[in-house]
């Protein structure tokens, strides 16, 4: 077995986020009529989501957005990257996103990898395996998104490791996600060749706390803290029909 043996992957949906800012000086400034328009146009829209989840072709995530990175967070989960283009080109001819500039998005596929999968076996015929390639986005309160990379560098190269020691290093690091089983559900996006991190990592909580809890429970897991490299940290708390209303006061 080579020490650099290529890690096996099976993806599903895929995937993209995009976060917006609001130009709240352009958007104070329009006419109530405007504004409204405006914002019938997006509920119509986030209608169009909720039935393309219904229908199973993909699932879609709406949150508004603290701190100065962004407003709104959109995560979009498709069959294909052509779905997700029709997405964002949707989006973009709104009257809404002429008040808006994304000013972050993401591109990835939902992966698993074959640390975890059992040879042998037919993983797409587990039901549990497909609703991880697959999933239903939840409606949980609280959002949190971050790109990652593993090192490449001196003695701490992950690429350079066999596939036990990696195996291994992820076993341990999925003990530790399995204590929040029902308080975090995770989305592993897979990027490499498709944005400038090799993983997006999304989060979803029902308490805030338990977001930085499990983040930093695993920070001390050593494929993190001695491999793990992180990108910034985007959090949100759930937008509804009424809590989008309320955010824009029209």
């Amino acid at each position: 077995m080579a020490e650099n043996e290529a890690l096996l992957t099976l993806e599903g949906w895929f995937s993209y986020h995009d976060f917006r800012t609001i130009n709240w000086e352009k958007w104070k400034a329009a006419a109530i009529e405007q504004r409204q328009a405006a914002l019938n146009e997006l509920l119509d829209l986030m209608k169009q989501w909720d039935e393309n989840q219904a229908a199973g072709k993909g699932s879609t995530a709406t949150y508004a957005m603290l701190g100065h990175k962004a407003d709104l967070g959109f995560m979009f989960l498709r069959e294909t990257m052509q779905e997700l283009q029709e997405v964002k080109t949707a989006f973009n001819k709104t009257r809404f996103a002429d008040y808006t500039h994304s000013d972050y998005s993401y591109i990835s596929v939902v992966e698993l990898s074959n640390y975890v999968n059992n040879p042998g076996e037919d993983p797409l015929a587990n039901p549990h395996v497909r609703e991880r390639l697959f999933p239903t986005l939840p409606k949980w309160q609280h959002f949190c998104f971050y790109p990652m990379n593993k090192k490449r560098s001196g003695e701490d190269n992950w690429y350079m490791l066999t596939m036990e020691q990696r195996r291994e290093l992820m076993r341990a690091h999925g003990m530790t996600g399995r204590k929040y089983a029902g308080k975090i559900k995770q989305i592993i996006g897979g990027s490499i060749g498709f944005d400038d991190w090799e993983w997006g990592v999304t989060l979803f909580a029902h308490d805030p706390l338990d977001l930085k809890r499990i983040v930093t429970e695993m920070r001390f897991d050593e494929v993190s803290a001695r491999y793990g490299e992180f990108g910034p940290f985007l959090i949100g708390n759930l937008l509804t029909e009424d809590s989008l209303q309320q955010l824009l006061q029209v």
